[in-house]
């Protein structure tokens, strides 16, 4: 065999080496290569499908994390057991405000401690999702026939409301989502949904809801003003400095954090599966990947949040779980979020990473332990 020279040999591999770094035809870099800083325990990804129950899947999911944080083993919630007994609670609001009030498929992260005061929590097994016959989780046609239920109630002509349309308005549900348990049996044990409730370890009063709006003073509580706030709960108002803060202690202290904001406008990127706020208003998520550097994003202000509410701009219309910090390249922070869309196609197995910026202006609310909130602003607060 003939021999190569030492010379020759190097040029070769210095002509090989960029092609085996750099493949051709594939890119080289992403716009964001993210570190992570924190990383919270957490169960499997789930997926909404088509109803408006993001609330229930975001909230459980949260819920399971705290059982592993409270040293209890790996639990499933029924997301559509929470979602059944909010529907009920929310008709009976309805009836009541004679219809000034929502009903919907949508909600808030309180609505599962609601419903877990009320009639407990059961695992997946016992009220599993009964889906469309294409194998789609979809409450679309179900809302339209309860919906129906509660306007013929509060116009009939007797002008007077009997004890049975709640007889009728449950066998809708059982029809569409089955019959809730009285009994189950999980890990060996039967339980009762009360029961299964404090079996989790979670104490529905160590939880409170914070948000961050001028148009109430910082430090006390008010009834957040949007639609999906059915039960008129309050949130504790800080300033978003603060509101950081508390999201970013929580994560180090191995909390994790309900989320509730606004996915549905422009930057949050759905086939790149991060969040940005770029000061580059052209930027979009067709340009957002290979070769780029990471997108100079806006300063926000507690003036520029304030006007994004106050306009509409921003609204509750999605809730996730952040469950970890990460940072890219350039520094910039970037919350690790549990999303309820499936893995199928996601570049991050279901997860988005959202930046600071975005959530200093894209957070409605969180849902957060009282003990991940720093001393001195639970001192403020009262907690």
């Amino acid at each position: 065999m003939k021999k190569i020279s030492a010379f020759r040999y190097l040029f070769i591999l210095t002509l090989l080496v960029p092609l085996i770094i750099y493949p051709q035809g594939k890119e080289t870099k992403n716009r964001h290569d993210f570190q992570m800083i924190y990383n919270v325990e957490t169960t499997s990804v789930k997926n909404q499908g088509k109803t408006g129950t993001c609330w229930a899947f975001a909230t459980s999911s949260f819920g399971e994390t705290e059982s592993i944080r409270l040293g209890r083993q790996k639990l499933d919630f029924s997301e559509m057991y929470i979602a059944r007994r909010a529907y009920e609670m929310k008709a009976e609001n309805y009836i009541r405000y004679h219809s000034k009030t929502n009903f919907d498929e949508g909600g808030q992260a309180h609505d599962v401690l609601l419903v877990m005061k009320k009639y407990g929590l059961v695992p997946e097994h016992a009220y599993p999702e009964i889906k469309n016959s294409k194998g789609i989780l979809d409450h679309h046609e179900m809302v339209s026939v309860l919906k129906g239920i509660l306007s013929g109630v509060l116009k009939n002509s007797n002008r007077t409301i009997s004890n049975k349309w709640e007889k009728a308005f449950s066998a809708v549900l059982d029809v569409y989502m089955g019959k809730v348990p009285e009994e189950f049996m999980a890990n060996g044990k039967r339980y009762t949904p009360k029961s299964f409730a404090k079996y989790t370890g979670i104490n529905p009063d160590d939880y409170v809801e914070i948000t961050s709006y001028t148009h109430h003073p910082f430090y006390t509580k008010f009834v957040l003003e949007v639609p999906d706030n059915w039960a008129n709960a309050e949130y504790y108002n800080v300033p978003i400095d603060d509101l950081v803060k508390i999201i970013n202690n929580a994560l180090k202290n191995g909390y994790s954090v309900d989320w509730d904001g606004d996915t549905g406008r422009d930057n949050f990127y759905r086939k790149k599966d991060y969040a940005v706020i770029p000061v580059n208003k052209k930027s979009n998520e067709d340009k957002s990947s290979g070769n780029g550097k990471p997108e100079v994003e806006k300063f926000i202000t507690q003036e520029i949040r304030q006007i994004a509410f106050n306009d509409f701009d921003v609204t509750d219309d999605h809730l996730m779980q952040i469950v970890g910090l990460a940072k890219d390249q350039a520094g910039t922070k970037f919350y690790y979020t549990k999303n309820s869309w499936g893995t199928k196609n996601k570049k991050f197995n279901g997860y988005w990473y959202m930046s600071e910026p975005y959530i200093r202006l894209k957070t409605i609310a969180v849902m957060i332990h009282k003990n991940a909130i720093p001393a001195e602003i639970k001192a403020k607060l009262g907690l």
